[in-house]
């Protein structure tokens, strides 16, 4: 065996001790998770200085992250300019209409990424819209969201082909009572659990007036990750009827206390990301300040 001297021994049981304290700070401590963030928290950013972007969202504590708004670059490009900030992309964010069109494309650029899930961001029509229609959109019927159901099950059943998971997220017109039903219980019902699992966005779902925590509760292991995000609410907000002020987190309406709690008794939850929609101060303050939260919080 090798000897050292006393000092070299201090030197090296210090920089381990260093070492681990940085590992335990890129921790989440609700779940005990990787501290996380959706990158459409920097997507104006990323546009200016990717690199730069990258650097501050992982000095601010941040390892995994999950993709949208990327630069058009390639999915080499992307992932080297993760790697070289020390970020791994777990998961990423596609649209429907871009997964409809493009899906075997997406889930090979994803896949370059390192992504593990690829994620539909927002629902599609089963029948675009007619001409003329306000806005361009229309409200979406029970048939739209049955259609989304259907799709998501063939969009899981090819992804796990590549061996990625696919998985829907939400904002709060999946609350909107629609011919009697609330859409996203429709959808946790007619979805295949093998095939497509779902990412809780519990700020939006707040804002629609619905509990995180009951969904959790009622559709134990349906939920593989989370959205944690704040705003300032008025007082009766609904899905038809809101108008959130985004904030940083522990600086608005949300209470994170029993959401992590379910969170932790009924679902397996495998990835958390912070997403600051909007900054309410300069925007690397407040990366640090959600992260600090993540890391400080207490149950």
């Amino acid at each position: 065996m090798t000897k050292i001297s006393r000092r070299e021994f201090v030197g090296t049981a210090a920089a381990i001790a260093v070492l681990g304290f940085a590992d335990r700070a890129a921790f989440a401590n609700p779940l005990g998770l990787p501290l996380g963030i959706q990158l459409y928290s920097v997507r104006q950013q990323m546009t200016e200085d990717l690199d730069g972007a990258l650097a501050a969202v992982r000095a601010a504590g941040y390892t995994e992250v999950e993709a949208a708004a990327l630069p058009k670059k390639s999915a080499k490009e992307i992932r080297a300019a993760l790697d070289k900030a020390g970020l791994r992309c777990v998961s990423a964010h596609h649209p429907f209409p871009e997964l409809h069109a493009h899906f075997d494309e997406m889930v090979a650029y994803d896949k370059e990424l390192g992504a593990q899930f690829i994620v539909c961001s927002s629902p599609g029509y089963r029948t675009p819209s007619p001409a003329g229609t306000p806005g361009g959109q229309r409200a979406f019927s029970l048939d739209d969201w049955h259609y989304n159901a259907e799709q998501f099950n063939t969009f899981g059943e090819e992804a796990a082909k590549s061996g990625i998971r696919f998985g829907y997220h939400n904002h709060t017109r999946e609350f909107v009572v629609t011919e009697g039903k609330t859409p996203y219980m429709d959808l946790l019902q007619l979805t295949d659990p093998k095939k497509v699992t779902f990412e809780l966005d519990c700020g939006w779902a707040i804002v629609a007036a619905v509990n995180p925590a009951e969904i959790m509760k009622n559709h134990p292991h349906r939920i593989s990750m989370l959205h944690v995000k704040d705003f300032k609410l008025p007082p009766n907000p609904s899905p038809e009827n809101h108008d959130p002020k985004v904030t940083e987190l522990g600086r608005g309406t949300i209470d994170y206390r029993p959401i992590f709690a379910q969170a932790a008794k009924t679902q397996q939850i495998q990835h958390l990301f912070v997403e600051q929609e909007a900054f309410d101060m300069p925007w690397k303050e407040s990366l640090k300040v959600d992260a600090d939260y993540m890391r400080n919080f207490k149950m």
